[in-house]
């Protein structure tokens, strides 16, 4: 048995406003926001529910919110998306699967609404995260931006194609070890992604350093 299966956590769409106050007290909670500037408003939850986008939580066995995810369309010209904008865990429920609860319910909140793809952001330098990105849900880092809340917040955009269950295998990798430089591991990706590759992979190297690995577009 799993261990999500063990403490019965179960995934839902949230729809009431009441949920919507206990998940921006939530999302309050995790980041540390004190500032109501950082606030995420419980009626643009609300409004994000009743017009195509995702609000979805992870009930403990007592129906406490423990966990949740909203998102977005998004369109360019490719055609339309769902941008998943945050996903927040309750310190105390971190490390039980409940991310990977929360990413499949929203990609079945996308399914639903005609979305074959899914899009979000993380900090490149973030092997944890990227090792979940790539190497657990199957998302492919695509494309850089630098900056993108600020000086200091470099980040990937990951899409993940929510029509496959597992991508296919890149024929050849090219291997990137994590530099501590922030300005290194920015250059090359800016580089790497240039050349028209993606990232595939993320692994944790025998010494403790990450290596991500990237492989060619149109085989990703």
């Amino acid at each position: 048995m799993n261990r999500i299966s063990e403490v019965s956590f179960r995934a839902v769409s949230l729809t009431t406003a009441s949920r919507f106050a206990e998940a921006s007290a939530l999302y309050r909670e995790v980041f540390g926001y004190l500032d109501p500037a950082y606030g995420l408003n419980p009626r643009l939850l609300g409004a994000l529910a009743s017009n195509g986008g995702s609000v979805v939580g992870i009930l403990d066995e007592s129906d406490r919110l423990v966990a949740f995810a909203y998102g977005f369309c998004g369109t360019d010209r490719r055609g339309f998306y769902h941008y998943s904008q945050s996903a927040v865990v309750a310190a105390g429920q971190q490390g039980r699967g409940l991310g990977r609860m929360l990413k499949h319910a929203q990609r079945e909140v996308a399914l639903s609404h005609g979305m074959s793809r899914m899009r979000w952001t993380y900090d490149p330098a973030q092997i944890r995260n990227a090792h979940f990105n790539l190497d657990v849900l199957g998302a492919r880092g695509r494309w850089f931006a630098p900056d993108m809340y600020g000086p200091g917040t470099d980040r990937v955009v990951v899409e993940w194609d929510l029509t496959r269950d597992e991508p296919a295998t890149p024929d050849s990798l090219t291997e990137l070890v994590v530099p501590a430089d922030p300005g290194e591991l920015r250059r090359s990706f800016e580089e790497l992604l240039g050349k028209g590759l993606v990232a595939v992979w993320c692994r944790r190297l025998p010494d403790g350093n990450g290596a991500y690995y990237f492989g060619p577009a149109d085989h990703a």
